[in-house]
């Protein structure tokens, strides 16, 4: 059975708790343990989403063992049924066994830390790192992640020819989407288009992440442009734009956005988004590791 391995930003708990629950056909979900694995989880537990947890080093052995075609009597059986396959009748049954279990498919989420973000040949490196290693036991590998400024900018084309398959988040053109804002809006052309609107007015694009994580990021970046007080309180900056993707894991969403508009003397401009991308690329990357395993 097929293993689509992710590795993700924390930005997009949301999402990915969305589409994991949402995928009835899952063989088993396993989640990578550590502490920014906790808002996933509690997530996926308010879906009643069944899944596994274990430290990386270990997910291979749990692959292992729920493997039927790795344990001795699988592997028993099909020596001892491998005569019956050059009759047409078994040979028709093996198939369609083979494209069922090929549907059923595990899946292998790396959720990592928001503070990479800081430092973006950090965050290339550590998601590089987590690719080379998660190779090893996945089918096909989803890049939970934008292009994050430029960290990202030539993933494709450094990891041309790797074994593993790479599947992005892209947009209806084809283009791997500029970052998390985007993604919610539907892609790099609805981004510029709101960004046109925009124009003339300094604003910040919350989404229900965004908007519980920003003290939390302010932590993080006490010498980043991007959340600096003195940086936030310039009069050019005005709005902040609450962007709801629909999805409501988040109670204080509404709140969170109140107080970092009151906080900063902003006005709360409301846009609607969606889970779509998140959900498409989804769909794209599982039946890429579908189709990879079948040939």
């Amino acid at each position: 059975m097929p293993v689509l391995s992710i590795i993700a930003c924390r930005m997009f708990e949301d999402e990915l708790a969305h589409v994991l629950s949402n995928d009835r056909e899952l063989e088993q979900l396993i989640v990578v343990e550590g502490r920014d694995s906790f808002g996933l989880l509690r997530k996926l537990k308010s879906e009643n989403c069944l899944h596994r947890t274990a430290p990386l080093d270990r997910v291979p052995f749990l692959l292992g063992n729920g493997s039927s075609s790795s344990s001795g009597s699988g592997s028993g059986f099909m020596a001892l049924a491998k005569p019956l396959l050059t009759l047409p009748f078994f040979r028709k049954i093996h198939e369609k066994m083979k494209l069922k279990a090929a549907h059923r498919v595990t899946v292998v989420v790396n959720p990592l830390r928001l503070g990479l973000h800081d430092d973006l040949d950090l965050l290339k490196s550590e998601v590089y790192g987590k690719i080379k290693e998660m190779a090893a036991f996945s089918d096909g590998i989803l890049i939970f992640y934008c292009s994050c400024g430029e960290a990202f900018e030539s993933l494709e084309e450094d990891f041309l020819g790797f074994e593993c398959p790479l599947y992005c988040l892209k947009d209806g053109n084809g283009e791997v989407v500029a970052d998390c804002i985007s993604a919610a809006l539907g892609g790099n052309a609805a981004y510029d288009e709101i960004m046109y609107a925009c124009r003339g007015t300094g604003a910040l694009y919350f989404t229900p992440m965004w908007a519980s994580s920003w003290k939390e990021m302010g932590e993080e970046r006490r010498k980043s442009r991007n959340l600096d007080d003195n940086y936030l309180k310039d009069p050019r900056y005005s709005r902040v734009v609450k962007l709801d993707t629909g999805l409501s894991y988040d109670p204080d969403f509404n709140k969170n956005v109140r107080d970092f508009a009151r906080t900063f003397d902003m006005e709360i401009v409301e846009i609607k988004g969606s889970a779509e991308l998140a959900e498409k690329s989804y769909r794209a990357a599982r039946k890429g590791v579908i189709q990879h395993t079948l040939e």
